[in-house]
């Protein structure tokens, strides 16, 4: 037997969410369609994670707003389970089961997501739990609560029982065949150690109960910003965790991005990645009406989204789309089918950044077959200019190398000092051949 250690994420995630267009309300029909979609037009280029998100055990769920102590599905052990009338297939105790073995037949992996806890209803209700003669009133923490979801109590993990619901949670989702978690109110920086309900108590819980279910599931938590200086106990526990809250379509979270990526840099690696969260592109809030139209494509322009997703391939975040695919248009598309910025995400490794200067930002990352990756980004409000100094890239200043543009697909040579004139909010990306 091999004693080499299997990752569960070698490298980081790629796959879609339910959160930007259906939020709190995704039912069956959407999450196979979105998985039919990415199986026939993404898988091939490395997507291959649907994840449902949260409130799927909400029967009356119907937008990105939350409901206040409604009634949640439950079983008898105190664990929520799919709402029958948004996922039909889980009738009569199947769970989520059905549609991870649609989605497995397509070649790709099923994800849900979860607040960190146990109901208050089962908590209320004083229910059993799996595996312990403790019940959920035993092992709540009702001070440790979710801000803005009223769904859950923290679970105190010194109270005997604690630890065997968790157990009990995942060994439910190992039976219906789950590959990817998404453990929420879990990871900002007020939930530390020292924090109230010391959330990261239930952190490791959770990756004991993983460890326990007997399967390989991915464990993402969110919502950021986690701090950096907490960066031992997230590498040792978790395979994703969130560097910031929700990430959506507005250009001040994009320039902050640059920030919290600079002050995560190196830290990213095998089975263990720093996350900017959801890709907000395409078609958003599907479930809301906005001006008269259910929900709207992205506000980024066409150039700040080929910035976005520049950034988090070189900085090699996990991808997780939040359109609704099966509206792709061409362009959305083809920011998911770029085959070398994939690749720069894919193989690219020490990314940093290389100079900031008058909002003029330059990262590199470099793959060991011998290619560097060198993005340079303008995120000012006017044109500005850049040059590419080959000693900060380790490049031979005396030498000229053939390179790519990877958005625009052009090939030409690059020399010592090439001045890089950006219109705002802009960016150009080589792929530049040293050998």
């Amino acid at each position: 037997m091999s004693d080499e250690k299997v990752y569960v994420a070698k490298r980081p995630p790629m796959g879609w969410n339910s959160w930007d267009c259906y939020g709190a309300a995704v039912n069956e029909e959407q999450l196979l369609g979105n998985a039919a979609y990415m199986a026939e037009n993404l898988k091939e280029y490395g997507w291959e994670y649907v994840v449902c998100d949260i409130q799927w055990y909400e029967p009356g769920a119907d937008s990105h707003a939350y409901h206040k102590f409604t009634d949640l599905a439950m079983d008898e052990y105190s664990r929520l389970i799919p709402a029958e009338d948004r996922f039909p297939s889980s009738a009569g105790g199947k769970g989520f089961k059905p549609i991870a073995d649609q989605i497995h037949d397509m070649g790709l992996k099923f994800g849900i997501h979860i607040m960190r806890g146990i109901p208050r209803q089962a908590v209320h209700r004083n229910t059993k739990l799996l595996g312990t003669t403790a019940t959920a009133r035993d092992v709540a923490h009702p001070a440790s609560i979710c801000l803005w979801n009223t769904d859950m109590y923290g679970v105190d993990a010194s109270c005997e029982g604690a630890q065997e619901y968790y157990n009990s949670i995942f060994k439910m989702y190992a039976e219906w065949g789950i590959d990817f978690v998404k453990v929420d109110d879990i990871a900002r920086e007020d939930c530390g150690p020292e924090a109230p309900g010391a959330a990261f108590s239930e952190i490791a819980m959770i990756r004991k109960a993983i460890e326990n279910s007997g399967r390989s599931i991915v464990l993402s938590l969110s919502p950021g910003p986690a701090r950096v200086d907490q960066k031992d106990f997230l590498l040792e526990n978790a395979n994703m965790w969130r560097m910031t809250d929700d990430f959506w379509d507005k250009w001040d979270l994009l320039y902050g991005m640059f920030e919290r990526c600079k002050a995560w840099e190196g830290i990213g690696c095998k089975d263990h990645w720093p996350d900017c969260d959801m890709l907000p592109i395409g078609h958003l809030c599907v479930c809301t009406d906005e001006d008269g139209q259910k929900g709207h494509y992205s506000h980024f322009t066409q150039d700040e989204q080929k910035i976005l997703m520049t950034l988090w391939c070189i900085f090699r975040s996990p991808l997780i789309i939040g359109a609704e695919m099966r509206d792709n248009d061409e362009f959305t598309l083809s920011l998911l089918t770029n085959k070398k910025l994939l690749n720069m995400h894919k193989h690219g490794r020490k990314a940093k950044e290389i100079s900031r200067k008058d909002d003029m930002v330059i990262w590199k990352s470099q793959t060991k077959d011998g290619k560097v990756y060198v993005a340079v980004f303008n995120i000012g409000k006017k044109e500005n200019s850049a040059k590419l100094k080959f000693k900060e890239l380790d490049l031979d200043k005396d030498k000229e190398y053939y390179a790519t543009d990877i958005w625009e697909d052009v090939r030409c040579t690059l020399k010592d000092k090439k001045e890089v004139t950006l219109k705002p909010h802009s960016v150009v990306c080589y792929e530049i051949e040293t050998e």
